[in-house]
């Protein structure tokens, strides 16, 4: 974060059966909510404390591993030296309960939530002063709203806890609907969106009642509630595109006018601020660092590989040389590998977050959340399904007029539909977007299935059986993890796992 605070830490004490005085002492040198929120400074140290698991959602494999590689726009390159069948098992629809990178996902989010209950049950009666309070409360109730979300879309209904625990009970919760989920992040979002300032006045990196309103926006899509969500998306003011696409992402540019919300990292630092994401996206080499654009380190980069472009997604981009997103986003090489029997040629990797960085595993790379550019996207697709064509055809042609392209043919409500889909393909490729969009749009089964059998046709897939890429509607959802269900009696397991 801008302020560079260290994560506040919260300790519950659970009393189990009947237990002396001395147990209920409050501890004199512990940090305990009780002697903790005292001051300002307490209560921004636990606020800053709320975003750090934002963090490990887009710094590891769950954010790509769940929202671009299970979908038709990237896939992992086939490493027979390396096997790592956790993130692989997520590309090919195999996964089970017990995989490690989707319940990190599950527990980052619950993560955020626990730490936001913390400072919503104690800051009304804070004494702070009102603009102050209502800042504060309006973070923790925004990344309450984003984490409950991101849980909703991938696991559907989810254990609702708007309070702290205290004990074995309040721990352990049921699952509530994907109804009763989702009228709670409107509730959330909508309170966060009038208590947080604008973009122009609050400090960069944090969560502003622009952010609010695309959050609203965002659900309201998901919920074919068009009109709410148009509502909620003309209410995102202040932001414009960037001249250059390329520049969006450029990390002495964070936080600039096209920005809405980002996930905040910082290199050099003690305290593992720094991201390491786009170390995961090169391909297996000798030298990581002329993709990387950081210094040599080791001679290779381990963990690289993944999240590789597909040719799908390749052939989607109407004209690699008008459109700037493609050379901005996707880089090539051809030369040797570290694969046995295997060399590089032409092969694609995401080029979109290597930028200079000056320690090896460290880089300053931002992750952008929610963009402008997704905006307008999504005032498009809100105007066109209650036949606004014109209107967003208008929304549609800005993005595409900054990407260097004219404007779109596509006229009626059908071909717009498509054309906004594949924009928004395009220009969020490799911002955890395109599962979402083919689950929220009913597109999912029809189009990975189609997707896996050509993949399937492929003699250079000869991995691939006859089980992967083999979906329901029980594979639009993603399982809870195994250790929650044993450990609460009360959780339910999604079907299909």
């Amino acid at each position: 974060m801008k302020s560079k605070t260290l994560s506040a830490i919260f300790v519950i004490s659970v009393v189990l059966g009947s237990c002396s005085d001395f147990l209920n002492i409050e501890p004199q040198n512990a940090v305990v909510p009780s002697n903790f929120f005292e001051s300002e400074s307490d209560f921004k140290q636990a606020v800053d404390g709320t975003y750090a698991p934002l963090q490990a959602l887009y710094n590891n494999e769950s954010g790509w591993a769940m929202g671009e590689m299970r979908s038709d726009n990237t896939h992992f390159f086939y490493n027979i030296d390396y096997r790592s069948p956790i993130p692989e098992e997520i590309d090919e629809f195999v996964n089970g309960s017990e995989n490690s990178i989707t319940a990190s996902k599950y527990y980052s989010n619950f993560d955020m939530i626990a730490r936001a209950n913390q400072v919503l049950a104690l800051i009304d009666d804070s004494g702070l002063a009102p603009a102050v309070l209502a800042n504060f409360k309006g973070q923790v109730l925004f990344l309450r709203a984003l984490a409950y979300f991101d849980l909703v879309r991938y696991y559907g209904g989810v254990p609702l806890h708007l309070e702290p625990a205290s004990d074995l009970g309040t721990a352990s919760l049921p699952r509530a609907s994907a109804e009763q989920i989702y009228a709670q992040i409107i509730s959330d979002a909508t309170q966060a969106s009038e208590l947080l300032p604008n973009k122009a006045t609050q400090e960069p990196g944090r969560a502003t009642s622009g952010a609010a309103f695309t959050l609203l926006a965002d659900v309201y899509l998901n919920q074919k509630n068009w009109a709410a969500a148009e509502a909620a998306s003309a209410k995102v003011t202040g932001y414009s595109l960037l001249a250059d696409y390329a520049s969006v992402f450029d990390p002495n540019n964070k936080n600039n006018a096209e920005s809405v919300f980002e996930a905040q990292y910082l290199e050099g630092t003690t305290l593992g601020l720094h991201s390491y994401f786009p170390y995961y996206f090169i391909p297996l080499t000798v030298n990581h660092a002329q993709f990387t654009k950081g210094p040599t380190g080791s001679q290779t980069a381990p963990g690289s590989g993944w999240n590789t472009p597909t040719e799908d997604l390749l052939a989607t981009y109407e004209d690699r040389t008008k459109d700037k997103r493609f050379n901005a986003s996707i880089g090539f090489i051809t030369g040797p590998s570290q694969v046995s029997d295997t060399s590089y040629v032409n092969l694609p990797y995401i080029k979109k977050y290597q930028y200079p960085h000056s320690i090896y595993g460290q880089t300053n790379q931002n992750f952008p959340v929610y963009r402008y550019a997704e905006v307008l996207l999504m005032q498009a697709e809100s105007a066109n399904e209650q036949g606004k064509t014109a209107d967003a055809a208008g929304y549609l042609n800005q993005v595409r007029k900054r990407a260097g392209l004219a404007d779109s043919p596509a006229k009626d409500q059908a071909a717009l539909r498509a054309a906004i889909l594949k924009e928004r393909r395009v220009e969020l490729a490799f911002e955890n977007k395109r599962w979402i969009d083919l689950v929220r749009t009913g597109n999912a089964i029809a189009v990975m299935n189609a997707y896996g059998a050509k993949l399937k046709a492929n003699p250079a897939y000869y991995y691939l059986t006859a089980a992967t890429y083999n979906l329901d509607q029980n594979k639009l959802l993603f399982p809870i993890p195994f250790l929650e269900i044993q450990v609460n009696p009360d959780l339910q397991q999604n079907p299909g796992y």
